[in-house]
């Protein structure tokens, strides 16, 4: 998956923030102790990177490149009164890292024109991002007034909800983003998340589904669709789910951890260990993968790479088995 700050235009993240996770109630958890987090709380990723957002005025997405962030510049200079260019120049500076840069030409473009729906959108999401939740519902409040059609402000003024720990108006927003865009994976995947953290683990499922079909090759709903597989003691659909994911993101230590945990509970120690192996690799001090490694009795191995498998002896063969 890409950075977490790409396609910043479509306005929302995978993953919620700390808050939200902290605000759940006691035995609301995604999945039983012995699981990771469903929140995929160890990712960084940007919604963006799954699909561009379907909203009709949305800015085309463009590189976050000095060239074009410098020929927006120049833009701005013969034009500066034009709220657009300061839009896309914010979008691309944020895209660039350049947080404090791109907050600016928001400001500026919402300053030229208070009814410019898109610049409250995005600023909202850099207040997201920030964890300004306030400033965040305030822009995406005053963003939706101007365009309730907007289906990336829904989107992201339910991640807001369900980081105050207000899950049925979060779904409220969710429900709205998938019915103005029934074709963006995020709206469906966070919504699989919201219902996997209140234990509805088939509507996840089927939301998880929907969103993997929409941007196949993505690991992180075929991780979180996994995820609550295991929840349903159905590991061998896990397995199968993450043995697809480990090739999508080889280097998310969670996807490893939960594959070594799906082929424990088949009784696999070979594939477990091996994942588990791969886990302390990527993340040495992880707790989780060092304990798994220990109850299937491996030891740590260098990288393992499952594209070299029909290349080169399997690396599972001579692992411990029942």
């Amino acid at each position: 998956m890409g950075s977490a700050r790409a396609c910043f235009a479509s306005m929302a993240m995978l993953v919620l923030p700390p808050s939200f996770r902290a605000s759940r109630r006691s035995g609301r958890a995604c999945v039983s102790v012995v699981l990771i987090s469903l929140l995929l709380s160890g990712c960084s990723i940007n919604l963006g990177s799954l699909t561009p957002s379907s909203s009709p005025e949305a800015e085309p997405a463009k590189p976050a490149s000095p060239r074009n962030i410098a020929s927006l510049t120049e833009t701005i200079r013969s034009n500066p009164d034009d709220p657009r260019a300061y839009n896309r120049r914010g979008m691309l500076l944020a895209q660039a890292g350049k947080t404090d840069e791109a907050m600016a030409d928001f400001d500026k473009a919402i300053s030229l024109d208070a009814n410019f729906g898109k610049a409250y959108a995005n600023r909202g999401k850099l207040h997201w991002e920030a964890a300004h939740l306030d400033q965040a519902m305030a822009d995406y409040e005053h963003a939706i007034a101007l365009d309730a059609g907007d289906a990336a402000a829904h989107l992201g003024r339910g991640l807001v909800h369900g980081a105050r720990g207000e899950p049925v108006q979060a779904l409220e927003d969710f429900n709205e983003a998938i019915v103005l865009a029934p074709d963006d994976a995020e709206a469906y995947y966070n919504r699989g998340l919201l219902y996997q953290s209140e234990g509805q683990h088939l509507n996840a499922i089927a939301d998880f589904t929907t969103a993997s079909g929409l941007v196949p090759q993505h690991a992180e709903p075929l991780l979180a669709r996994a995820q609550s597989y295991l929840a349903l003691d159905r590991a061998r659909e896990a397995a199968a789910d993450l043995d697809e994911a480990v090739q999508d993101g080889p280097q998310n230590v969670q996807t490893w951890i939960a594959r070594g945990q799906a082929y424990e509970r088949l009784g696999d120690k070979a594939k477990a260990a091996v994942s588990y192996s791969r886990a302390v690799n990527l993340r040495p001090r992880d707790e989780a993968a060092q304990a798994g490694l220990a109850r299937v009795g491996g030891r740590a191995r260098p990288s393992y790479d499952l594209t070299a498998q029909r290349r080169q002896p399997d690396p599972e063969r001579n692992m411990p088995r029942n």
